[in-house]
């Protein structure tokens, strides 16, 4: 008899992480040789495509909200975990101002000459692939997504659970606008799990992240630096 999937899951943590670190080294190699227009014109569909399914992130978001009211959820948080035609505007209004910025990748920041006429310049490349560990808020979901595309990193977002249904819509929306301009989806990945053994093994997984970010309250970073200090 097969195993049902929460007890594959829940018996193959370390495969699971491993395969989306080894997804995401496989697609940053397409991020690394990928020049300005083509980072934009990703960008440009994901700022459509979010306003193109607002009603599928919204009906998303409304299972976030009943569970966080079943849940006892403060108002404050509830309005922080809310989306609505409006937000969603200004997420994907966020990603647009993306596309004005300058490109850092390939910037030259300084450098210099040696007496034998070498030349030694810093220039700035992407770091490869970036982790993102986040609490409630779903826009940070388009933000660290967009964010890592344009300076050419892959990423693997774990957000917080009261979001977990936002947040996989929206990454799931990301993912398909950035294979419609010619990139890989596993650009950007989401951890479809949000138990504390996921994030560990996240934590861990130095086989394939370049950098983790923490990114939150300061309390619930701190949280998280104690916890990885444990490690």
């Amino acid at each position: 008899m097969l195993a049902s999937e929460n007890e594959f899951w829940e018996n193959s943590v370390e495969p699971y992480i491993e395969t989306l670190g080894a997804n995401a080294a496989a697609a940053k190699k397409s991020l690394i040789s990928a020049d300005t227009e083509k980072k934009n014109a990703a960008l440009k569909r994901i700022a459509e495509a979010l306003i193109a399914h607002s009603s599928e992130i919204i009906e998303a978001n409304a299972a976030d909200l009943k569970a966080a009211r079943e849940n006892g959820m403060s108002l404050s948080m509830q309005d922080r975990l809310m989306l609505n035609e409006d937000r969603i505007k200004g997420i994907s209004d966020a990603v647009s101002e993306l596309i004005k910025l300058e490109d850092p990748i390939g910037r030259v920041d300084s450098g210099s000459v040696r007496p034998n006429g070498l030349r030694i310049t810093k220039v700035r490349v992407p770091m490869g692939v970036i982790g993102m560990i986040y609490e409630s808020r779903p826009n940070v979901t388009a933000d660290a997504a967009t964010l890592c595309l344009k300076t050419g990193n892959a990423v693997i977002l774990r957000g917080g659970k009261e979001a977990y249904n936002s947040n996989k819509c929206i990454c799931s929306i990301m993912r398909d606008a950035v294979e419609e301009a010619g990139f890989p989806k596993d650009i950007i990945q989401f951890v479809d799990d949000t138990t504390r053994e996921v994030t560990t093994e996240l934590m861990q997984c130095n086989k394939y992240l370049d950098l983790l970010i923490p990114r939150g309250a300061e309390t619930y970073v701190s949280e998280l630096r104690a916890f990885f200090h444990k490690l």
